[in-house]
């Protein structure tokens, strides 16, 4: 079956694309762009790096630009789905919706209203095992949003040591380790299908009051 991804640069839209291409063929991502940095729906940090990403891919991408107003910006991802249906032909649109019933649900009514498949691997699946499959790609951690995940997060590479420290603040203030209570994003740099890798050439760090962003300002596709 021919499908879009929502894409958002994040761990969980890039693993979303990973299980989608053991049975499906990718034809397009569809990426919105939110003015709103906090947006219900769509991830903010980094977001401008999809273009890389999406040329890593050597795949197309479909990008909608919007103010972030909580339901307003529902238009604006009908639109850009149905732009890929139009363009692509795509049959169905892949997530990487984990635990948000607001957001799942409202993708897939748009789906419902223009007859496409809405495909949701990584529905309900432990949040702990989601991270642990993260690790076959470069995935850094760009955003914390939360008590004691710390500045010292950012821009750090998820791995061993840090999966354990997210399981141990779980257990200790109850926070969801993949971050799906918002706790923290991240953004990919490499997966085993891009056929270049993202390198980072010039970052900041924004850090306030257990909040922040590690913000890469400039970056280049290089050889894998």
């Amino acid at each position: 079956m021919k499908l879009g991804v929502l894409f958002s640069g994040g761990k969980d839209s890039t693993l979303a694309m990973s299980k989608a291409l053991v049975n499906h063929e990718i034809v397009c991502l569809i990426s919105l762009i939110s003015k709103n940095p906090e947006s219900y729906m769509f991830h903010v940090p980094n977001i401008s790096l999809v273009d890389l990403q999406a040329d890593a891919m050597e795949l197309p991408l479909i990008k909608k630009e919007t103010e972030g107003v909580k339901e307003e910006e529902l238009v604006q991802l009908k639109e850009a789905i149905l732009k890929a249906k139009e363009k692509y032909g795509i049959e169905g649109i892949a997530t990487g919706a984990v635990r948000s019933i607001y957001q799942c649900s409202r993708v897939q009514k748009i789906c419902h209203e223009l007859g496409l498949w809405c495909f949701n691997p990584l529905w309900l699946k432990d949040q702990m095992e989601l991270l642990e499959e993260t690790k076959k790609f470069n995935v850094i951690i760009s955003g914390v949003f939360a008590y004691k995940i710390g500045k010292e997060f950012l821009g750090k590479q998820i791995d061993d040591t840090i999966i354990t420290k997210l399981e141990k603040l779980q257990q200790e203030l109850g926070i969801n380790p993949a971050g799906e209570g918002g706790e923290i994003e991240t953004t990919v740099l490499d997966a085993p299908f891009f056929r270049k890798k993202i390198k980072i050439n010039d970052f900041e760090i924004d850090f306030k009051d257990n909040c922040g962003n590690y913000i890469i300002k400039k970056a280049e596709l290089v050889a894998k």
